[in-house]
């Protein structure tokens, strides 16, 4: 049975759903604004979990998740995830420098679509990602919202 919690804090909502093991998407309710059909409302451990640290973030004091994950995607789209959650916390790196991590240093684009398929938001640190000219581009739940994540990591 999958799960589901909408979890209000400081930057937006997020919705958070788990299959009973693992976190399966953390997204924005702004751009995701219905539940899963297959899942049903209910904060579980897991997700009282996720919400704790989610709530340490907000407030600075935690820069790295431990909670189980478990992404749906294409092998790319997957070797893109696991190459965002090399990015340390309050750094950048733009979508040229993740397409050479994966070895696919002609892939830019790819990884900007990639990063936008990310089913698990601030976890899986896509708004790390920028603009090779340092610019805050494209962020599936708005640039303002990828704004105010960088400026909580910088202590701001």
């Amino acid at each position: 049975m999958n799960y589901y919690f909408e979890f209000v804090n400081p930057v937006s909502t997020l919705r958070i759903t788990e299959n009973g093991q693992a976190i399966t998407s953390v997204y924005f309710t702004i751009n995701h604004p219905l539940p899963p059909p297959d899942a049903e409302a209910n904060e579980t451990p897991l997700i009282k979990e996720t919400c704790r640290q989610l709530s340490e973030y907000f407030a600075g004091k935690r820069t790295v998740f431990d909670v189980p994950l478990e992404t749906n995607g294409t092998d790319f789209q997957r070797r893109v995830w696991r190459a965002l959650c090399t990015i340390p916390y309050s750094e950048t790196r733009s979508y040229g420098q993740i397409a050479s991590i994966i070895n696919c240093p002609e892939g830019a684009r790819a990884v900007g679509m990639a990063n936008n398929r990310n089913p698990i938001s601030i976890i899986i640190p896509c708004h790390r990602v920028i603009g090779a000219n340092g610019s805050l581009t494209g962020y599936a739940a708005g640039v303002a919202i990828k704004e105010k994540l960088l400026q909580i990591e910088r202590g701001r």
